[in-house]
């Protein structure tokens, strides 16, 4: 049995203060990464909106899109969304929009159709901006794709503990089944091997509707979503995961009255920042910035 690491420690997850600093990153991507100009440091942004679903339980477009731009702006430090987006693409880019298909808890259409709108607002042709998930070894867009964006929902994992932005791109490869081994371990050698370090121009962990528990290679029930309502945005995948599961963690302990570890633990986030120098896994070295509502933002 492993030890935990100090990702997953009781003290760390039920902490909930909100501001931690991230350090320089290795393997940035071409675009520059944002940094706070005290510290020159990464950031993370937290971006949550109480009214974001409608009556009916169906995604706010206008609130979405709003959410987005909001949290892309600050990310990079920019007066407004228009700016920051030029950050993140280039007109000249082609752009792979690496999505979750999985169904109970996939991507939202109206996420991934407000990042194809910003990618042709920056001046990004039609034909040169793609959307998939396990088609992407496929895709002929992906295939000559210099830019990409990553953007999956949060939820807990039978293999790897949590599926994360890390994980979301183990489709790239013929294999996905090798990486299984001690709790997926290795994906941030999917991200090494593949250069797709590089290549990620932003990541957003979705937490909208977390899965903060489940039981089996399958799992899902809708006992365990809750409303969080909310977006986490970075050009750093570590951080942002980081972030996302003390979320997890600190919703696990409420949910359960105690101490309740994610089960295997995610080991891989530590590892892709230890062995494979994709992020920060650090929390006392990730800038978090929290907008909008924090009600309840356990953490």
């Amino acid at each position: 049995m492993h030890r935990p690491t100090k990702l997953i420690t009781r003290r760390d997850f039920i902490r909930t203060g909100s501001c931690v600093a991230m350090g320089s990153l290795l393997g940035a991507p071409m675009i520059a990464q944002p940094a706070d100009a005290a510290t020159g440091k990464s950031r993370v942004v937290l971006i949550r909106d109480a009214k974001i679903f409608n009556l009916l339980g169906s995604i706010r477009r206008d609130r979405m899109e709003a959410m987005l731009d909001e949290a892309v702006k600050v990310l990079f430090d920019e007066p407004d969304a228009s700016s920051a987006w030029r950050k993140v693409i280039r007109p000249g880019d082609i752009v792979g929009i690496k999505s979750n298909v999985w169904g109970p808890l996939a991507t939202p259409a109206v996420l991934e159709r407000a990042i194809i709108n910003r990618a042709v607002a920056v001046g990004v042709s039609d034909r040169n901006i793609g959307v998939d998930d396990r088609g992407v070894r496929r895709n002929p867009v992906f295939k000559r794709s210099t830019a990409l964006i990553n953007v999956r929902p949060m939820r807990t994992h039978h293999w790897s503990g949590l599926g994360t932005l890390i994980k979301n791109y183990v489709m790239f490869v013929p294999d996905p089944w090798a990486y299984h081994g001690r709790a997926c371990e290795s994906l941030g050698l999917i991200w090494k091997r593949l250069n797709l370090r590089r290549k990620t121009r932003l990541n957003i962990l979705v937490m909208l509707t977390p899965l903060f528990h489940g039981i089996g290679p399958h799992h899902f029930s809708k006992r365990y979503l809750w409303p969080y309502r909310g977006l986490i945005v970075s050009t750093d995948p570590v951080a942002a995961d980081v972030v996302g599961a003390r979320i997890i963690q600190a919703k696990r302990n409420e949910f359960f009255n105690k101490y309740r570890p994610i089960s295997p633990p995610p080991r891989h986030i530590e590892v892709a920042d230890k062995k494979f120098a994709l992020g920060n896994s650090h929390p006392e070295r990730i800038k978090l910035i929290k907008l909008g509502w924090d009600k309840d933002s356990l953490i």
